[in-house]
C-alpha cells in the first residue's frame, strides 16, 4: 500500500515530545513490511545543522489559504533507510524558536500555520501526482487532513481511493481556535455545527480528525478506555463514543536500534544482562557529569520529562524534601513552565552535590541517563503511553509510575510475595501514594539479590515497534477496505 504519513515533528527535523521518536521510527518499520511510505512534516528552524543538508526541490507549491494561495518551498531528506521525508518550507510560518509556541505560550497564528500544513500535504501529492492509499494523521495539527478528503479534496482524481487514520497521541491538545479563523480551512460554515467542527463557540481541529476519519486509533489500550470517560476525554468523550466502533489501539513501541543498551555509542560502557557491571561504570559517569556525590550504593532516581502539572511534578514537588531525606541522588532533564522550572533551579542550589539538573532535552544526554540512573520518575496525572518508561526498562533501569495509559500497559508492579514485575506502580494521584511508591522501590533496591533479578526481567521486555507496525499495517487495511465498501 501507499502510505502518506503526515505529522507535525519528526526527529531528528524537529522535536517537542514523543511524537517526533514515533514519526522517526515507525515508517520505517512499516517500510520493511512493504507499504511504500512517505513522511510529509513542517520545515521548522533546524535545532543543528543535518549531515547530509536538506535538499531543495525545484517544487513551489500554490497553497490555498483563505481566499489566497501562497507558495511552499519543498525540501527533501530520508530517515536511516529510504524512506522519503518532505519538509514543507514557508520561513514566516515556521522559522521559529519552538514549533508551537515559546515561552510566552502558543503561537496565535497556530490555525493558519497547520491549516497550511495540511493543505500543503494533500497539494505535494497532486504535484508528485502520487495518490495515497492511506494518509496517516497524528493529533490535531493535521486533523483538517480527514475533513479535506471528504470535502474539498473529495472529487480530485488523487483522492478518490485514499481512506484516512487519525490517530489521537495526546487529547489534552485539540487545536482550539476562534470561529472566525474557519476562513483560513476553504471550508464553508455549514461545518461549524456540533455535528462538525464546533465546539464550544470554537473551531476544534482535533474533533475534525475523530468526525471525518475513516478509522481512529490512540497509543495504549488503556488509554482508549480512558479517553471515553468525562474524567480523560476532555469535552470530546461524547464525540468518541458515537466513533468506538472505529477506535482501536495500538501500543508505541520502541526503535531498539537506536535504544539498546549493548551497543549504545552515548554510553561510557555498554552494557547487557550479562555485564551489568558495566551499568555502574555508566553510573559513575553520570555523577561525574552531573556533579553529585558519587555514593556507589546510594541510588539515582532520574525525572526526564516536560515539567508541567500533567506529567506529575506537582506531586514531586509536595514530597521532595521528604525524598531528599531519604539519601538519594535525583537528576531532572526537561523544561516546561516558569514555576517548576524556577522550583528546579532552586533545588539545585538547596542540595548541591545531590540534584543533577539539565534544563534543555538532550538527546545523547537521555541515554547517559537511561543508562546510568537506578529508577525512572513518571508520576503523570495522564499519560496516553509514554516511551521513557519502555527505554528504562530496555536499560535496566527501574520506572516508578503511576497506573495510567500506556504506564499501567507496560510495567508490572513488582509483587514481593512472587518476586515478580518490572518496575512500582501507584494508583491514587496523591503524593504519599508517590512517597510510599518511592519507598517501596528503594527497600527492593537495597536487597540486591531482588534487584538484580528485577533488573533482569526488565531487561528482556519487548516493545519493539515490529510489533506495532504489523497492527498499523492492519489498519491500513480496514480503513481501505472501509473506504471502498462505501
Amino acid at each position: 500500500m501507499k502510505v502518506l504519513f503526515v505529522t507535525s515533528e519528526v526527529a531528528p527535523f524537529s522535536r517537542a515530545g514523543g511524537l517526533a521518536e514515533v514519526s522517526q521510527a515507525l515508517p520505517l518499520y512499516i517500510s520493511r513490511l512493504g507499504h511504500e511510505v512517505v513522511v510529509v512534516t513542517p520545515k521548522y528552524r533546524l535545532p543543528q545543522p543535518l549531515k547530509p543538508a536538506l535538499k531543495a526541490l525545484d517544487l513551489n507549491l500554490e497553497v490555498p489559504i483563505s481566499w489566497m494561495k501562497k507558495p511552499a518551498r519543498i525540501f527533501q531528506a530520508s530517515l536511516r533507510e529510504p524512506v522519503p521525508v518532505y519538509l514543507i518550507g514557508r520561513d514566516d510560518l515556521y522559522d521559529r524558536e519552538g514549533l508551537y509556541g515559546n515561552e510566552y505560550g502558543d503561537y496565535q497564528d497556530n490555525a493558519e500555520r497547520f491549516t497550511f500544513f495540511s493543505r500543503a500535504a494533500l497539494e505535494l501529492c497532486a504535484a508528485l501526482k502520487w495518490s495515497p492509499d492511506v494518509i496517516h494523521c497524528h493529533d490535531w495539527q493535521t486533523g483538517l487532513i480527514p475533513v479535506y478528503l471528504k470535502t474539498l479534496y473529495a472529487a480530485q482524481p488523487e483522492f478518490q481511493g485514499t481512506a484516512s487514520l487519525f490517530t489521537i497521541h495526546n487529547l489534552g491538545y485539540q487545536g482550539l481556535f476562534w470561529h472566525y479563523d474557519l476562513h483560513l480551512t476553504g471550508l464553508g460554515w455549514e461545518l461549524f455545527t456540533p455535528q462538525g467542527l464546533e465546539f464550544f463557540g470554537k473551531i476544534n481541529l482535533m474533533k475534525g480528525g475523530i468526525i471525518f476519519a475513516d478509522i481512529l486509533n490512540t497509543v495504549s489500550p488503556t488509554y482508549r478506555k480512558e479517553i471515553l470517560t468525562p474524567e480523560n476525554g476532555f469535552g470530546l468523550e461524547g464525540v468518541l463514543q458515537g466513533r468506538s466502533t472505529d477506535l482501536y489501539a495500538v501500543l508505541n513501541g520502541v526503535d531498539y536500534e537506536i535504544w539498546n543498551p549493548e551497543k549504545d555509542p552515548h554510553l561510557s560502557a555498554p552494557f547487557s544482562g550479562a555485564s551489568l557491571e558495566n551499568k555502574k561504570l555508566c553510573k559513575a559517569h553520570l555523577q561525574e557529569r552531573f556533579q553529585l556525590k558519587r555514593k556507589a550504593e546510594g541510588p539515582i532516581i532520574a525525572v526526564i520529562s516536560r515539567l508541567l502539572d500533567r506529567k506529575g511534578l506537582d506531586l514531586i514537588r509536595q514530597v521532595f524534601p521528604k525524598l531528599m531525606d531519604l539519601e538519594i541522588e535525583v537528576i531532572v532533564m526537561g523544561q516546561g513552565v516558569d514555576q517548576y522550572q524556577s522550583w528546579a533551579l532552586d533545588l539545585a542550589k538547596k542540595y548541591p552535590g545531590q540534584i543533577g539538573l539539565e534544563m534543555t532535552y538532550q538527546d545523547a544526554l537521555a541515554h547517559q541517563i537511561q543508562g546510568g540512573a537506578d529508577m525512572l520518575l513518571m508520576p503523570s496525572r495522564y499519560e496516553p503511553c509514554g516511551l521513557d518508561q519502555m527505554y528504562a526498562l530496555k536499560y535496566g533501569t527501574i520506572p516508578i509510575v503511576r497506573g495510567v495509559g500506556g504506564l499501567d500497559d507496560t510495567v508490572e508492579d513488582y509483587n514481593p510475595q512472587t518476586d515478580q514485575g518490572t518496575g512500582f506502580k501507584f494508583k491514587d494521584y496523591e503524593a504519599d501514594k508517590l512517597l510510599q511508591t518511592v519507598q517501596r522501590a528503594l527497600a527492593v533496591y537495597r536487597d540486591k539479590p531482588r534487584w538484580t533479578r528485577l533488573i533482569q526481567r526488565a531487561l528482556t521486555q519487548d516493545f519493539s515497534w515490529a510489533r506495532s507496525a504489523v497492527e498499523y499495517s492492519g489498519l491500513y487495511q480496514k480503513a481501505a477496505a472501509g473506504k471502498r465498501n462505501r
